[in-house]
């Protein structure tokens, strides 16, 4: 998950639950909007499961709660076979979905609480869950949504005071404030201002997080990746930019080709592609890419193809460094005795990635 507030710092938080009485009433319910924000683990079993998982009720006091996949294996449970956890994203909750189609249909890209209620949507409810599954506030998506729109208002030649106005930003110090805050430059300064649109994609194999621009795609990754907050403070160095929820061609293209990926590994991604990288790290993924489906190469061989055969450390390195997974293939690249070595996004993401293009390339 992506906060963005405050905007200098881009970062994964840790994920607060709610009272012990709600999930357990949640779970007992099998409550579907609660996918996602937590894991039950039962301790007479040393399984985890979902909220809707079909198993058997467990009794309260057999039972404790996790924010992550990962914290309920830290914690020694292994996943259910009945509800398998593991294997698929958890679905946007309804309501938090009809919030964000909300905002986008809202012209200044403003929903107050009398709006919610007027929808017959409770507004402690609407931040609860909104919160629990973006890892940000229902207020401070429509603020860093609004600036977005902002930018690329200011960008496309509109007036300053016309942005101001259209966004629902009555002072014009509150505007110039608000809107420095997330580009560093006020209004005015900002028509060369470059913003990467950040859009959560759901896959079978969970999350993940697409920032593009204009120049294309610049990072794909699963949200719980090692390393991501310091991949997206690279990206925000390198390219002097904020990172803003937004869409745009790319990142709809994005979504529709992974969706065709997980559908059928055999198909051709024609995406923009926009890495941030050294020659050599470039060279490294170009090799990445022609990789066929349903194939592997070691370290060494891929050293041999880049033209550098002794450099199969390097190659490890800047194979771990590619920042859009799937699309540049890095997880065709395994140990030279066949073992899948590391993975950022989990070995066991590497081997399910590995068994469903084997799967479709026969």
């Amino acid at each position: 998950m992506i906060q963005l507030e405050p905007p200098s710092s881009v970062m994964l938080p840790a994920q607060r639950l709610p009272e012990f009485r709600t999930m357990y009433r949640a779970l007992a319910r099998r409550d579907s909007a609660y996918e996602g924000v937590f894991f039950t683990g039962v301790k007479t079993t040393g399984i985890f499961c979902r909220p809707t998982c079909r198993a058997k009720k467990p009794k309260a006091q057999n039972v404790e709660f996790f924010p992550t996949v990962s914290e309920a294996l830290h914690g020694g449970y292994r996943p259910c076979r009945l509800c398998r956890p593991m294997d698929s994203t958890k679905p946007v909750p309804p309501l938090v979905e009809r919030l964000r189609r909300t905002v986008e249909a809202t012209p200044d890209g403003r929903v107050t609480d009398k709006d919610l209620v007027a929808l017959g949507v409770e507004p402690s409810t609407a931040r609860r869950q909104f919160k629990a599954y973006h890892g940000m506030t229902f207020h401070a998506y429509q603020r860093a949504r609004r600036m977005g729109l902002a930018l690329r208002d200011v960008k496309a030649g509109k007036p300053v005071i016309e942005v101001q106005l259209d966004r629902g930003y009555e002072s014009t110090s509150g505007f110039r404030e608000a809107f420095a805050r997330i580009f560093g430059k006020p209004p005015r300064g900002a028509a060369r201002s470059a913003a990467l649109l950040a859009r959560r994609l759901e896959t079978p194999l969970g999350t993940m997080l697409a920032l593009a621009d204009e120049q294309g795609l610049r990072l794909l990754e699963f949200v719980d990746r090692r390393g991501l907050e310091r991949e997206i403070s690279l990206l925000r160095r390198s390219l002097k930019c904020a990172v803003v929820p937004g869409n745009n061609a790319t990142l709809d293209a994005t979504a529709q080709q992974l969706t065709a990926y997980f559908a059928d590994p055999t198909i051709q991604f024609s995406l923009p592609l926009a890495p941030i990288g050294s020659e050599f790290q470039r060279k490294v993924w170009a090799e990445l890419q022609r990789i066929p489906v349903g194939r592997t190469r070691s370290y060494r061989e891929m050293a041999q193809h880049v033209g550098v055969p002794k450099a199969a450390r390097a190659i490890g390195r800047a194979n771990g460094s590619n920042m859009i997974a799937i699309v540049i293939p890095c997880h065709r690249v395994i140990a030279a005795d066949g073992g899948l070595s590391g993975y950022a996004g989990g070995v066991w993401r590497k081997q399910r990635l590995l068994d469903h293009e084997r799967q479709g390339a026969k």
